[in-house]
């Protein structure tokens, strides 16, 4: 019984800890999608103006 508790309460802790970090990853993800696609608008907008 002992060890099933400890089981539940550590998958419980891993849980806990990765939580922040997948947020963390996917706040990375959606910035570097944001500046992607910015840096693709500047380069549409600065091939339209050249031609």
């Amino acid at each position: 019984m002992g060890r099933i508790l400890l089981a539940i309460l550590a998958i419980i802790a891993v849980f806990i800890l990765i939580g922040p970090l997948v947020g963390f990853a996917f706040t990375l993800l959606k910035w570097g999608l944001i500046i992607g696609a910015v840096a693709f608008g500047i380069m549409l907008v600065s091939k339209w103006v050249r031609t």
